[in-house]
């Protein structure tokens, strides 16, 4: 069994209570596989990530299988701003959805999903970028101030792996949901006066666990979540505090995956 989230954002606790830790959110758009079928909770997977947890069944809609196939196999797009106002024109509604959300069969700015349609406006001024690592730190900078939020991937509340993965969806990037599992993507960068825009920076903990991750916007500087999105001083040791000057993470490893 098959569900879709159609609703902006959903969210994906550890157990299946209210009161669970927030594991992660689902977004818009985003397909789930159904694992168990509870009286208020749904056991699920998410399919962009395969991140699993417990969904409240009210906010999870089940595809029919001739749905389920039509959307998988069709083209998507993915929404590059932190928020976008959707109508709703059947019911003269409107939602807004957050940025990195998804939109199957997507066709001049509208989807479709069992009868239902969702349009946006996706018109901008705003000049394309030189390459897609000014991509990347551009769709980060859009997220400075945001407050953090354990498991969080909005402007409203985001976490650090979150902001990662939200911002490289936006490029059309599909990244794993958590730190530990985003280093194991991209290629080393063995020193940091080596690393260019864009590239992703891992910190760990005493016991040299991955448990942080920042984007780099130049050789000096990383934008991070960390009480809220900001930007910091960095060098070969890790982050530097502004207010200070002591280090707050402790540099791991580089890695590009543009």
């Amino acid at each position: 069994m098959t569900g879709i989230i159609t609703l902006p954002l959903v969210s994906l606790r550890v157990s299946s209570s209210e009161s669970s830790e927030l594991s992660t959110q689902l977004m818009f758009g985003e397909r789930v596989e159904v694992f168990e079928v509870g009286e208020r909770w749904l056991h699920v997977r998410n399919l962009t990530d395969n991140c699993i947890g417990w969904a409240d069944s009210k906010m999870v809609q089940i595809l029919s299988p001739e749905e389920e196939k039509r959307l998988s196999n069709s083209p998507f797009f993915c929404i590059p701003v932190p928020f976008l106002v959707c109508d709703k024109p059947v019911s003269h509604q409107k939602m807004y959805l957050p940025g990195g959300s998804f939109f199957p069969s997507y066709n001049y700015g509208r989807c479709i999903i069992d009868d239902e349609i969702y349009q946006i406006n996706m018109s901008s001024n705003h000049p394309k970028p030189k390459s897609l690592s000014q991509e990347i730190t551009n769709n980060t900078l859009q997220y400075l101030n945001a407050p953090y939020l354990w498991g969080g991937k909005s402007i409203l509340g985001i976490d650090c792996s979150g902001l990662v993965q939200v911002v490289f969806a936006m490029s059309g990037i599909q990244l794993p949901r958590d730190a530990a599992h985003q280093v194991e993507v991209g290629r080393v960068i063995d020193f940091l006066f080596e690393a260019q825009p864009g590239d992703l920076v891992f910190f760990e903990n005493p016991e040299r666990e991955i448990v942080h991750v920042g984007i780099l916007l130049n050789t000096r500087q990383i934008i991070h979540a960390s009480g809220c999105v900001k930007i910091d001083p960095i060098d070969s040791q890790g982050i530097v505090s502004t207010k200070t000057g002591d280090y707050t993470h402790t540099l791991r490893v580089i890695k590009r995956v543009i």
